[in-house]
């Protein structure tokens, strides 16, 4: 075994599953899980087989299922008191599940012994080296999650090690020290680790959560003090406040202590499996997420954006490459015309600083601002706006005509709003209606309808944010500004539209949602194909 080898062991689809409005259908966990595989995880608990019909049905489902690197692994606790191991429920429903690897939880905390399941110390010692034993006589490697064992420690420490201790008796291969709570302190951590370190000999882990606000702190003070498992979620939500994010661990170990967590490909998909995950979970990334934010290596001010354009080190810790992300440099009032050359130069390298075709660029820029587009959180359409300055963008269709019927209350009830869409596709008329959420929604729907037949791909979108903004306060024709972020499932981009009309300034946007995804994959498939 590698000495720098970290095991990776994502909790998502079972503690992440607990978290305040997450739930997931099956096909969802079955989604996930070959997502999780893919970016490299060593070890995805899958759920407990023994808590509800869902889970059982997933085991069931994924007993057949191929993986490329991952090991399953089901979750469950120790024998009830007074119960033999061969006749506890949830024990033989672990060996049913058909996983080869159980994270056993018990209770390392004496109060959680005696106040909460109502048993005396010796019981729970013998409850947790019988059912080790039992699994792992059975074939099955067992990971022993200490749980509230940082809150057990600070109660009485020579217990809490006890426990470790009838685990490491019964057979456990590695012992998960749980700060259950998530009320400890690094420095806490890595003492009480030391002291654990000197009582056993099987390998320790670390299962934080973040109800401190330093479950990724913690998890990276347990492994420099010697821990070599780190539990967590991918995107960091569970119980409460949430768990360790997996996402900030995993680079801040791999890039910057020189562990090996999982494999560099791996770790160049960590961003793509971010946003796959949140769309499935849907959950909501802030973009202010470290290493995988749409925010994590944006650029604002004008004098940042020359120092990065010199050398990206001045302002960014790692190259976002690495985690799969990307650097932005954001048009906003304190750009400067360095960044708006940059843009132009993802497109035609040859252009200045001096050259005509950039000076029209900034006169369009600055004329669209005047009208109130704000351009600093819509990156894609100023891509698109750039292109069509340059003559470098034929559009994919054309809107001939469209309207919109409001929603109304009839009876106390919201009826839907309809919309009509006529559009041109290389010469071909397509008229499509639909209903929807409210005048936008169903404008979106039918929008997307009507040109799936031409272009497939756009099935894959839907709309995750819009936002209104009124520029000119007071009065009745006053200007919105409509800012909408879309997805695919593997990137998250947002356009801008202003108008006088509401529904005209989110139809541009939409128009430049769905134009900047049929662009984006036609440049892939380009690159795919060395055309570019």
């Amino acid at each position: 075994m590698e000495t720098n080898k970290i095991t990776i062991f994502d909790s998502t689809l079972r503690d992440g599953a607990q978290a305040e409005g997450i739930s997931f259908s099956v096909e969802d966990k079955l989604r996930i899980l070959h997502t999780l595989d893919k970016a490299g995880i060593d070890i995805i608990e899958a759920g407990n087989p023994g808590s509800n019909p869902k889970d059982i049905e997933f085991f069931d489902l994924i007993k057949n299922e191929e993986l490329e690197h991952a090991q399953i692994c089901a979750f469950g606790s120790t024998r009830r008191p007074g119960v033999k191991p061969e006749e506890d429920d949830n024990l033989q429903k672990i060996l049913n599940s058909g996983a080869k690897v159980a994270a056993l939880f018990g209770k390392s905390s004496p109060f959680q012994v005696e106040k909460i399941i109502h048993t005396t110390l010796d019981e729970n010692l013998n409850m947790i080296e019988d059912s080790v034993r039992y699994l792992t006589d059975n074939g099955i490697e067992v990971i022993f999650d200490a749980e509230h064992f940082f809150d057990g420690y600070k109660l009485d420490p020579d217990y809490a090690i006890e426990t470790l201790k009838a685990a490491e008796r019964g057979g456990a291969t590695v012992l998960t020290l749980c700060d259950t709570n998530g009320g400890s302190l690094p420095s806490e951590i890595v003492e009480i680790i030391n002291r654990v370190q000197q009582e056993i000999k099987i390998p320790v882990g670390i299962h934080a959560h973040n109800d401190s606000g330093l479950a990724v702190a913690n998890s990276i003070a347990a492994v420099e003090a010697g821990a070599t498992q780190v539990q967590g979620t991918f995107l960091g939500f569970g119980e409460r406040c949430g768990n360790a994010n997996l996402t900030a661990i995993i680079p801040n170990l791999q890039l910057k202590l020189d562990y090996n967590c999982i494999d560099p490909d791996g770790l160049k998909k960590l961003t793509n499996a971010s946003i796959k995950i949140a769309e499935i979970s849907n959950y909501n990334l802030t973009g202010r997420e470290p290493f995988i934010g749409k925010s994590a290596f944006a650029h604002k001010g004008g004098m940042h954006i020359d120092a990065v354009l010199k050398d990206p080190k001045s302002f960014e810790h790692i190259v976002p490459d690495l985690v799969g992300n990307e650097r932005r440099l954001l048009m906003s009032e304190v750009a400067g015309r360095g960044t708006i050359i940059n843009r132009i130069n993802e497109i035609d390298p040859s252009l200045t600083k001096q050259s005509e075709e950039t000076t029209l660029v900034m006169e369009k820029i600055k004329e669209l601002e005047y009208e109130g587009y704000q351009f600093e959180g819509a990156e894609s359409s100023i891509k698109l706006l750039i292109r069509k300055e340059l003559g470098a963008f034929k559009p994919f269709f054309i809107i001939e005509d469209y309207k919109t019927i409001g929603s109304k209350v009839q009876n106390g009830e919201t009826l839907s709003a309809s919309a009509i869409v006529k559009v041109n596709v290389n010469g071909k008329t397509v008229i499509h209606a639909a209903e929807g959420d409210g005048p936008v929604n169903a404008l979106d729907i039918a929008l997307r309808s009507a040109l799936e037949e031409f272009y497939p791909a756009i099935e894959d979108m839907r709309l995750t944010d819009f936002k209104v903004r009124v520029i000119d306060k007071g009065a009745t024709a006053s200007k919105v500004r409509v800012l909408i972020e879309s997805s695919d499932g593997e990137e998250i981009w947002t356009t801008v539209g202003v108008s006088t009309d509401i529904i005209e300034a989110s139809l541009i946007a939409l128009i430049d949602s769905i134009e900047y995804k049929l662009l984006s994959d036609m440049e892939k498939q380009m690159k795919a194909f060395h055309l570019v």
